[in-house]
């Protein structure tokens, strides 16, 4: 039988799953009694942990606490949150910077050294590249905004346009996106009556909220297709779509984020939709997938830049 210090460490790491646990399964996991494992559940409400009856099933559940008592992490777990804690200490929020390093530090002070030793391994075999990271949020105004979402409450904010000018927005706010290097607000504009996204960093939100509404269905059924649509091709000065002849699923792959967005037709064929800079930027795209495909829209000068590549590798195997 175990211990009583190890018996309530057992007990603490199976009501940690989320799930209803009866006496009876709880006391043939530990090997002890019903009474016991309810003298047990008492001693862990004593040292804070919020071990609540459940109704009907005679059992228990771990519940949520006013205050965060100490949590039981396997191996996995703690490798996981330690590798999570040292990327949000370099991301895109904020004010968790320093945060994020000292509930590292203080994690990784009880680690074991075979967990440590995973931990530090990833860390300095691990190199951030690409490109500079984007501009950062602040938590609080994440919160204010993800907060409007659940309550579904009005949102008002000031905007700054990257095209310049400052404007006072109204919305009814669905998600929060982070995408690539930004965060993204997906929300209905009441004033212009249609969706809208909105970079995070670029609005500050107004205080108090709005009144409810009604949730609506977003465009294309989600609001991370609805928002790669919109960065992929609306923001851009050139805009194309091609024919595909793969399916959809042969060329997801091969479209990375912000490229583009997809649109099957059918088993053997689908269409990309995408935007670039130039209509050199969009051969390369194109060509970039490893698809036979049809133009089926774009500027005028697409058409000459396509001939100007097909030149261009002609002459270099000649």
């Amino acid at each position: 039988m175990l211990r009583t210090s190890a018996r309530l460490l057992k007990l603490l790491s199976l009501l940690e799953t989320p799930r209803d646990w009866s006496g009876a399964e709880l006391a043939d996991r530990l090997g002890v009694t019903t009474r016991t494992v309810r003298k047990d559940v008492e001693r862990l409400r004593e040292l804070g942990y919020p071990v609540h009856a459940t109704q009907g099933t005679a059992g228990y559940r771990l519940g949520a606490g006013a205050a965060l008592p100490p949590l039981l992490l396997d191996d996995d777990e703690a490798v996981a949150v330690a590798v999570g804690l040292r990327t949000a200490a370099g991301g895109s929020v904020a004010g968790i910077e320093e945060t994020s390093l000292r509930a590292l530090a203080k994690l990784e002070q009880v680690l074991p050294s075979r967990l440590r030793y995973r931990v530090n391994t990833l860390h300095t075999a691990t190199v951030r590249a690409g490109a500079a990271p984007g501009p950062q949020v602040s938590a609080d105004t994440l919160m204010a905004i993800a907060d409007a979402c659940r309550r579904r409450e009005m949102l008002r904010f000031d905007y700054t346009s990257p095209r310049g000018g400052d404007t006072v927005r109204s919305v009814e706010p669905h998600s929060l996106v982070s995408f690539g290097r930004h965060w993204y607000l997906v929300a209905f504009d009441n004033d212009r009556g249609d969706w809208r996204t909105f970079r995070v960093d670029r609005l500050t939100p107004r205080t108090p909220t709005g009144p409810r509404f009604t949730p609506r269905r977003p465009p294309h059924g989600d609001v991370a297709t609805y928002l790669a649509h919109q960065l992929s091709s609306q923001t851009w000065p050139y805009q194309a779509t091609v024919t595909l002849h793969e399916s959809a699923a042969a060329v997801a792959d091969r479209i990375w984020p912000g490229m583009g967005v997809i649109e099957a037709i059918d088993d053997h064929s689908c269409l990309l939709h995408l935007g670039a800079e130039t209509p050199s930027g969009l051969v390369w795209m194109i060509t970039s997938v490893d698809a036979d495909f049809t133009l089926t829209s774009g500027p005028p000068e697409l058409a000459d830049a396509f001939r100007a590549q097909a030149t261009r590798c002609l002459r270099a195997v000649q």
